[in-house]
């Protein structure tokens, strides 16, 4: 005869929950030795409300003993964020948070910052786990809640005169995107054409490129008095040129050529305009303390010969704005290899000169997204890669790293040994990170940059790597020993 064999009573996922909630109570409650209390959440802003930004309409929310309905619906228009404000004030609220969605945020982020009111700008992935069912009124409420228990931490936005510098500055970059745009419409045209005028020339947008392009619209086609407007310091013989501007010139290109030159030239005045709006801008912000006395002014770096690097030379716009960011810093940044006078720019109008947003370099290098993201499961490394963060800051600090890794420098030279090991990318977040670090401490400190000799560093790296050689020997029970010389 077959018999079963009982099986255990097992406690269902609901029991298990509650008995679990019981035993942290009771020892909660009746802490033994060893045992440590557990905290409590506690409300350090009671006076905090939740707003949920929209596109037309913004949903807000106060502690319920506040109001009557502690939830409100506000229109995007001025009068009623107005209103929004004048009833936050009324519920006595004193610190507000909200998403920062898409750039409907700006307008009211600005009229309650004018109003006094403290706003914390969160990140929506650090609030978007809402329990229940998700909807605006929801989303206010989860916010307010949260940030009454001080579990939000705000984004960083420079202050508001670095805004502004940081909206013209934005706006110059699309402009420079759309002028390329341009230029690649060209030459697409002269593609068509079967006009290989960007293989004899380096750059069509250049005195020589542009000289030929007016002489090809206003109906020149004799290749030889084409090739003849060519500037004397073309490396492509006049002979190439004429055989390059040989094809077919098709009226229909020639108008897309005409309408695309037009256009470039455009927004190359639009740029000019802004370019001068910039320096306006930047001439009425206050500049920081000089240069830390004792720090000598920095001279610029060096190549292997000891000859300064020959550079570009700058116009007097470029002059005007290069005095203005060394006064607004405190110090000089282009003198570190791969800035450049717009690359400090963007640098400044992205991060400002308030380093103490950031408690230490090593904060700064992870909120451009330069340091290695840890994911560590079971004491293993499941992943190091860096975030994947839209930083305009770290994009020109990547772009200064792939040219300072063209320089006789100790950052090129780390560029260098860096690629070789471990290949393009990861050597240019590498030097990416140090030049964060770099320019953290010379914003912070105002002291000026001082490159160390090339030769010296390469003498101390090779030294380290000795050290660590005879180190690793050592504990393999083996010595390491010097060949001699050959003679």
């Amino acid at each position: 005869m077959a018999t079963t064999r009982k099986q255990p009573h097992r406690k269902n996922g609901s029991d298990a929950r509650c008995s679990a909630l019981k035993r942290k109570a009771s020892s909660h409650c009746h802490p033994g030795k060893g045992n440590r209390q557990r905290s409590k959440l506690t409300i350090s802003n009671p006076d905090a409300a939740g707003i949920d930004v929209g596109a037309e309409v913004h949903y807000v929310a106060v502690p319920e003993d506040r109001a009557e309905a502690p939830v409100r619906s506000f229109g995007a228009y001025s009068a009623q964020l107005d209103e929004l404000v004048q009833w936050l004030k009324e519920c006595g609220i004193k610190t507000v948070a909200m998403e920062s969605t898409g750039v409907y945020w700006i307008p009211l982020f600005q009229k309650l910052e004018e109003a006094g009111l403290e706003v914390l700008l969160v990140d929506a992935r650090q609030a978007k786990h809402v329990p229940g069912r998700k909807s605006d009124v929801q989303d206010c409420q989860w916010l307010q809640q949260l940030h009454s228990y001080g579990l939000l931490r705000a984004a960083f936005r420079p202050e508001d005169s670095i805004c502004r510098l940081r909206t013209l500055q934005r706006h110059r970059k699309d402009l420079v995107e759309c002028a390329a745009m341009w230029i690649q419409h060209m030459q697409k045209a002269l593609n068509e054409m079967n006009l290989h005028l960007h293989h004899v020339l380096s750059d069509i947008s250049g005195q020589s490129g542009l000289a030929i392009l007016d002489a090809i619209v206003a109906g020149e086609r004799d290749p030889s008095k084409l090739a003849s407007l060519a500037h004397y310091r073309v490396q492509k013989s006049q002979a190439e040129i004429e055989a390059a501007l040989r094809g077919d010139y098709r009226p229909e290109l020639l108008f897309v050529l005409s309408q695309s030159l037009e256009n470039y030239r455009q927004l190359q005045q639009q740029l000019l305009k802004c370019d001068l709006s910039i320096e306006k801008k930047m001439a009425t912000l206050a500049g920081r303390a000089t240069i830390s006395q004792g720090a000598e002014p920095t001279q610029q770096s060096q190549d292997s010969d000891g000859k300064p690097p020959k550079r570009k030379p700058k116009d007097a716009l470029e002059l005007s704005l290069a005095s203005h960011l060394k006064r607004i810093l405190g110090v000089d940044l282009t003198t570190i290899p791969g800035l450049n006078v717009l690359a400090v720019l963007t640098l400044l109008s992205e991060i400002g000169t308030n380093m103490t947003k950031w408690r230490n370099e090593k904060a700064f290098a992870s909120w451009l997204g330069l340091n290695p993201n840890n994911k560590i499961s079971g004491q293993r490394v499941l992943s190091s890669r860096t975030r994947k963060v839209a930083n305009r800051a770290a994009t020109t600090l990547r772009l200064a790293a792939m040219l300072s890794g063209k320089t006789n420098t100790p950052l090129g030279s780390f560029y260098r040994r860096k690629r070789a090991q471990l290949g393009a990318p990861k050597a240019i977040t590498a030097t990416a990170r140090k030049l964060a670090c770099l320019v953290y401490r010379l914003i912070k400190n105002g002291q000026a940059y001082k490159p160390t000799d090339l030769r010296t560093y390469e003498l101390k790296y090779k030294q380290q790597t000795l050290d660590s050689l005879r180190k690793r020997a050592k504990n393999l029970g083996f010595d390491l020993v010097q060949l001699p010389k050959a003679a």
